[in-house]
């Protein structure tokens, strides 16, 4: 049984790993790396050269891959660091894709045209005679996040890179627990694990945490005054907890922007959410500017859900600030931010000018109205605990945050170099 991390391995993002038994393998995820080129939600990255996201390193290089071997596709979810690059990369394998059926939808929006298998989770799917993959339902801050299991022969593999343990979630269902213990009873051979938050004391607060934030917010608003919320626009959670709080005060929403009519439109499509009368969502440029000139005509009307909250140079919020849109923002307009600045100095440098432009222009800031969808270090231990795994690989995150893993998971018993192993991209390990 062979492990070989192809991307995301000494990184945050670019997630991509090849699992091999008996001359046959699976890859799991073909993510993206959004910080080399500025990619953001509401980037339409099929319009980008592959030269320069190769040259850039923001597609994993997959030369290390027999393609020949490769008999499936399996897609976690649908996070761009985790299925962004199948549109590039799926097309070299004459492998189907397998995926729950919401992230089958956005790979199929963005232009993937390998045969799809959609699961639901709890599903498990025969790849070959000696590889099953089983979908294990999971929280995160995207609709229908899975763990995978890898069945072999040679022993289990458990990948489980993105969760948090959600027992509020408000969509969809609670982390299946009594499998995850089943699992650890039948034995785990390896688990591959995410780091990204692994430095963060205790548990991950749930969603419904972000959403009384909200609620507390948005229920105060001035009433007379423009009213706009940006978030991620894949949160579908928080999104459709934002409609219907604007709903509570007597606002219609407005959900703007491209990646906003990808994500939520297909979610609308597939009921995982329900928005309440009076939404409007529009993607296209023409369409937005006409929705943003109504709203400026009665901004007490309409509560704006937006891209922008890193400040992204072509997201609607960062426009808005310039003044390069129909909307403009007046003394009193309140900018409700429900995502944090993600840390590196690119995204802080461009959040500051935002808010800057904001404040000058009158406008009242909310900010941290959010919480993460990653597991923090206390979720971590109790992972290990549930699936007891023999052999640990962590991965996405930098080696900082995989060194605060090792030391997590060496006060659980385990030693690196004997049974936990750092991998770096490109490199492999044989079980």
């Amino acid at each position: 049984m062979k492990v070989v991390a192809v991307g995301g391995y000494e990184e945050v993002g670019r997630n991509m790993t090849y699992i091999e038994v008996n001359g046959k393998g699976i890859i799991i995820d073909m993510g993206i790396r959004l910080d080399r080129v500025l990619i953001h939600e509401d980037t339409d990255i099929s319009k980008l050269s592959i030269e320069d996201l190769r040259r850039r390193g923001v597609i994993p290089n997959d030369e290390v891959i027999n393609r020949k071997k490769v008999k499936a596709i399996i897609l976690t979810h649908g996070h761009l660091d985790h299925s962004g690059a199948a549109f590039i990369l799926a097309k070299k394998y004459n492998a189907p894709i397998i995926a729950t059926e919401y992230t089958a939808r956005l790979v199929q929006k963005d232009g993937v045209e390998n045969q799809i298998f959609t699961v639901e989770t709890g599903e498990i799917f025969q790849i070959t005679n000696d590889i099953s993959v089983e979908f294990i339902n999971i929280t995160h801050s995207i609709p229908q996040t899975a763990m995978i299991a890898v069945h072999t022969k040679k022993g289990t593999i458990v990948y489980a890179n993105d969760f948090k343990l959600d027992d509020t979630p408000t969509v969809g269902k609670i982390p299946d627990y009594k499998r995850l213990k089943e699992l650890g009873k039948e034995g785990v051979k390896v688990l591959i694990v995410e780091t990204t938050r692994v430095m963060e004391e205790g548990r991950t607060p749930s969603e419904k945490i972000a959403q009384d934030m909200l609620r507390d917010v948005l229920l105060k608003a001035d009433d007379d005054r423009g009213l706009i919320v940006t978030t991620f626009s894949s949160h579908v959670a928080r999104v459709g907890a934002i409609a219907n709080l604007a709903k509570k005060i007597g606002r219609d929403v407005l959900i703007l922007g491209r990646s906003m009519e990808k994500y939520i439109g297909i979610a609308e499509e597939m009921k995982i959410i329900d928005l309440p009368e009076g939404t409007h969502i529009y993607g296209e440029v023409v369409a937005v500017s006409k929705a943003l000139r109504k709203a400026k005509k009665e901004k007490e009307k309409y509560l704006l859900i937006v891209t922008g909250h890193q400040g992204e140079p072509d997201a609607l919020l960062t426009k808005i600030s310039n003044k390069k849109v129909p909307y403009k923002i007046e003394k009193g307009d309140q900018v409700v931010f429900s995502a944090n600045v993600i840390p590196n100095p690119i995204n802080m440098a461009q959040r500051y000018a935002l808010e800057t432009k904001l404040k000058m222009q009158g406008a009242r800031l909310f900010k941290g109205l959010h919480v993460s969808g990653h597991a923090s270090k206390e979720d971590h231990r109790d992972l290990l605990k549930m699936l007891n795994p023999e052999n640990i690989i962590p991965c996405h995150g930098s080696l900082d945050m995989v060194a605060s893993y090792v030391e997590l998971a060496e006060e659980e018993g385990y030693t690196l170099n004997r049974n936990m192993f750092i991998l770096r991209n490109g490199h492999f390990i044989e079980f």
